[in-house]
Formats: C-alpha cells, structure tokens, sequence
C-alpha cells in the first residue's frame, strides 16, 4: 500500500499542507494537528507529510525554531484506529515492516531537523502522538494534559518508534518500564515531577509559552543551538572522554562564527547581543 504526501516545498513560510496546519511567525513554525473531532490522529499521509516537512527543516534557514501542537484541547490521540489500525490487521510481513520503518522515519526527521521542537501539550496525548512529543525537544503542558504509550493496550510491544531509547533518557529506565509494560496514562503533574515537561502551564497560555519558548531559542544563536542538539543525539553512545574531546572540536567550531563575536562586542559596550545565525 503506498502513500503520498503532498511534495514539502520551500520556504516553509509559503507551504501549505495537506495533513496539517503550518504557520510561520518570524523564527519560529507551528505545526498544527488539526483533526480535533476525532483528538487529532495520525494517518499514514499525515505521519509522511510530517516526516517530509521535518526533512525540508534543514533546508530552511529562516525557520529556527519549531511548535508541536493540537487543535481542540488534545495533542494526538496516536494512529487513527479505523484509517490504520484496521488496515495494519490486513497487512503482510512485508508491508507491516515497511510501515513501522515509515513511522520510525518521523521521529528521525524530527531529530535531525536542526531546529529545537517544543511540545506544547494539551489533553490526550497518546500512542504516536506520545512519539510526537517524546521526540521534541521540549515538552510543556496544560494541567489536563494525558501522555500514554498505549502500544501494548493493542497487544504490541513498548518498542516502537523509539520508545526505549529515548524515553528512558528523558524520565529514567525504572519509570519508562512502567509505562512502557502498562500503558497507563501519565498526568501533567507527574510528567513534570518525572522531567517529561518542563513546567505545567494554564490551558489558556499553553500555546503563547510554547510560542515563547520557541522564539527565545530562535533569536538565540543559531549554529550553536543546532550543534548543541546534535550533540545531545550524538553523546548518548559515547563514553564521558570521548564527548569531552567531541564537545572540544563542536564549540572550537562555535567560536568561528560571527554570532559568537557579536555576543563579545555586545558585551564590551554593554549591549544585548543581536545574533544572525551565521
């Protein structure tokens, strides 16, 4: 069964999706889920579209930074039961490998784009929209928020899209298991207590502080933000000498760019920095 996206064109400020809203508002993009009669699912359009618009990121210097939302109240409420669940019952060997890969390849295009992603998190927030936010940068929530690992409430292993490796890194192995082996629900305030939000924000602010949030990172210094999320990915399978040497050479690079001596002139003639991204 194969499934096309509309083609990702640039710049992103100008493109129109098909599978989800996009706005662009100075540096920073909000994607928009934008299913909410039905808590925002994902499809298999939907999961392709994204994956393509977080590869066409790293082509778009203007954009530096990006939001994850849901319209209605919900974040996602993950793989739309009858448009994928359904037809995933029907499928081959074959075809099953090649959807899972396909929906792994989001959650990589989300840590390659080279933009920070903030998860601004409302409501149900489930099964591959639990993917979504896990694999953003940052997470904020609403006090209604609800995040689940529903994959094995449908007889399937937590180990999908990169579940147990990434989650276990943001909230620690021993509670990553219990969400992971129960699919239970995790509430805001927990999610903030395990270190899967950073704070729990009004329902009513939530999108203005992720918005916020996003613009403060993409007025920051953009080479350097871009090298300190690479090397967050990149350090997770190295040894603590082997990163000190690899964070050596990435800031030695930092230290090339014009941001870096703006940020020093600034400070001589006691200024706020304006950085460039170059």
């Amino acid at each position: 069964m194969t499934h096309y996206a509309n083609p990702v064109t640039l710049p992103l400020a100008e493109y129109r999706p098909q599978h989800f809203v996009l706005s662009v508002e100075g540096p920073v993009a909000t994607v928009t889920l934008n299913r909410p009669e039905k808590k925002n699912p994902l499809t298999f359009e939907s999961y392709r579209e994204l994956t393509d618009f977080f590869h066409a990121c790293a082509k778009d210097d203007a954009v530096k930074a990006v939001v994850m939302t849901g319209a209605g109240g919900n974040f996602s409420s993950g793989g739309d039961v009858f448009e994928i669940i359904g037809p995933l019952v029907e499928m081959d060997t074959k075809g099953l490998t090649a959807f899972t890969r396909m929906t792994g390849e989001l959650v990589k295009a989300m840590r390659a784009a080279p933009q920070p992603i903030v998860a601004a998190v409302d409501g149900i927030c489930a099964g591959a929209g639990a993917i979504v936010a896990m694999a953003s940068d940052l997470r904020l929530a609403a006090p209604k928020a609800k995040v689940a690992f529903l994959f094995n409430k449908v007889g399937l292993a937590g180990c999908d899209m990169g579940a147990c490796a990434i989650l276990p890194r943001i909230i620690g192995q021993g509670r990553a298991s219990e969400l992971l082996y129960t699919g239970r629900f995790m509430s805001a305030e927990e999610g903030e207590r395990w270190g899967f939000f950073s704070r729990i924000v009004p329902a009513e602010d939530l999108l203005a502080q992720a918005a916020e949030l996003a613009r403060v990172i993409g007025t920051g210094p953009t080479y350097a933000n871009t090298m300190t999320k690479r090397m967050l990915a990149m350090e997770w399978a190295m040894s603590v000498e082997e990163a000190i040497e690899a964070e050596a050479v990435a800031q030695a690079l930092c230290m090339t760019t014009e941001d870096f001596a703006r940020a020093y002139r600034a400070f001589a003639a006691k200024e706020k920095p304006v950085f460039q991204g170059d």
